[in-house]
């Protein structure tokens, strides 16, 4: 049956969500490795459907300044995602690429910005390359951005772009263990209701 909204995904739905949430990681993990050079794997990644207001409490409260960088989806699935990157997690692939570090997302060059682009777009299109092998689907995705503002402020792109679809995004959550080092990590996916309806049916697990 299609669902009208996120609220409507049952419990084998929601599994199925899960695993896809789980595979993508693992491999945005492996890629992020080859990228900086050295071993990286994930914690076992939590994958939650929420609403706009607690997906900005998990990712640290409203107020709290972070860097996003963002990808709208077309084709197959129209959506968009969104790697969300603390300041820890900026700082290991600062210290990675370019040798250097910062204290505060102020002090970001533009060298700086393009790294932690880079990173954004790797991990967002590795984890998108996960769920069209697994599901047959065809998409494309824009060139990346990076904001940074409060994580109110930029969580506000999918909730004016969807939210008169529905109140509720599919976060993808877990840690990155570098180095000993276990820095947080956040993917924020956010299809639109026809999408999801789709992958579910090419996942086996909706007739919608």
């Amino acid at each position: 049956m299609e669902i009208k909204n996120y609220s409507d995904l049952d419990a084998l739905e929601m599994d199925t969500l899960r695993e896809v949430g789980s595979i993508g990681t693992g491999n945005a993990a492996t890629a992020l490795s080859g990228l900086l050079g050295c071993p990286v794997r994930i914690t076992l990644p939590e994958v939650r459907i929420m609403g706009y207001n607690e997906a900005i409490d998990w990712i640290g409260g409203p107020e709290n300044v972070t860097a996003g960088v963002l990808v709208h989806i077309s084709g197959d699935m129209g959506g968009i995602m969104l790697a969300v990157q603390p300041l820890e997690f900026v700082n290991a692939i600062l210290h990675h690429m370019l040798g250097n570090q910062v204290d505060s997302y102020g002090q970001l060059d533009e060298l700086q910005r393009s790294a932690l682009v880079e990173v954004g777009n790797i991990m967002i299109s590795t984890f998108i390359n996960a769920l069209t092998g697994l599901s047959g689907m065809r998409v494309a995705l824009t060139v990346p951005s990076i904001t940074v503002d409060m994580q109110g402020a930029i969580l506000a792109v999918p909730m004016a772009e969807y939210g008169g679809q529905t109140d509720y995004l599919m976060t993808i959550g877990g840690n990155f263990i570098c180095d000993q080092y276990e820095l947080p990590c956040r993917l924020l996916l956010s299809p639109d209701i026809r999408s999801l309806n789709y992958l579910l049916q090419k996942l086996g697990v909706s007739n919608g």
